[in-house]
């Protein structure tokens, strides 16, 4: 590496929202650069920055902007050089970036299923008819609805701590959250049972860490180079690619899943309606190289198919 190196006096900065969760992956991304260019903790510093969509809890995400609301003021900082770079759960990062900004290191993937968690039942299907039922994602509204209509499904947002905190309330009965989280803190003692991505599909990129920079920063390019894991990278472009085809957000209830399978990608996508009324799956597999085509080609088929109105909101 031909830059300086970050020291203690003039350390490398990273940004990230204030979360339990968010700072973990702050810290994992530190460690990670600091292993690698063998480099102390202490040349890093992780500084956090407040965002909407942390600070906005009483509403749904749809209501108030997706899923720019935890990206917009972290990028904001980057661009001015407040921050060297920025650490993100990729399932809530846009897909195209703003100008002047690049992501393309990716940690490796965690768990990418959904975890089942309740204080009354060990699985999905115990829960008596009618149960309450908390989740903020609407992919997960609308599958949960498409498997168990009876079930009441109630806005249920915040973080793991806050969720847990609604559970013991008897806010739900039961909730969903992301096994790759909680491994990351440390709470996979509250899970009761982890969701087979062939029962639920996961939300595009579930699991992965992904770091953001400024395009024309060398310096970061090459550090992160150093902690950039490829198959990640071969499986999150299938999956965003799809993502972009069908112009996914927060309002859109779309999970997809990428494999790799030797030298090639298996990707799997599904859309929803809101309501949970009805669910379009389609497949396909392709060379590793060609997994933004293939993600591409998939959304195409997926939106071949749907009927009009198909994502209209509907409560």
């Amino acid at each position: 590496m031909t830059h300086p190196l970050p020291t203690p006096a003039q350390p490398f900065r990273i940004g990230t929202r204030g979360s339990p969760l968010a700072l973990a992956q702050a810290h994992e991304t530190r460690d990670r650069l600091a292993a690698a260019h063998g480099l102390a903790p202490e040349a890093f510093e992780i500084v956090v920055i407040k965002v909407t969509g942390d600070q906005i809890q009483d509403k749904a995400l749809r209501e108030i902007g997706g899923k720019g609301l935890f990206t917009r003021e972290i990028e904001e900082a980057l661009l001015a050089g407040a921050i060297d770079i920025a650490v993100h759960s990729m399932k809530d990062m846009p897909t195209v970036q703003p100008a002047g900004l690049i992501l393309d290191c990716y940690l490796p993937r965690e768990d990418v299923r959904d975890a089942f968690v309740s204080p009354a039942a060990a699985r999905l299907a115990d829960l008596p008819q009618g149960a309450v039922v908390g989740s903020s994602s609407l992919r997960r509204r609308a599958q949960l609805k498409l498997r168990r209509p009876d079930l009441q499904v109630v806005e249920f947002r915040g973080n793991v701590q806050t969720r847990m905190r609604k559970l013991d309330e008897g806010v739900a009965m039961a909730t969903f959250l992301a096994m790759a989280g909680l491994n990351r803190l440390g709470l996979s003692h509250i899970v009761r049972s982890a969701i087979a991505p062939e029962e639920m599909l996961p939300a595009v990129a579930q699991g992965a860490i992904g770091i953001e920079r400024r395009t024309a920063d060398a310096r970061a390019g090459d550090m992160l180079a150093a902690i950039a894991d490829a198959p990640t990278a071969a499986r999150l472009a299938a999956e965003r690619a799809m993502l972009a085809g069908l112009d996914g957000s927060c309002e859109t209830p779309i999970a997809g899943l990428a494999v790799l399978e030797g030298g090639t990608v298996w990707l799997r996508g599904e859309i929803l309606r809101p309501d949970g009324s009805e669910s379009l799956t389609a497949e396909g597999r392709a060379p590793v190289a060609d997994g933004a085509a293939l993600g591409a080609d998939l959304a195409r088929r997926l939106l071949s198919r749907a009927p009009s109105g198909f994502f209209d909101w509907k409560g």
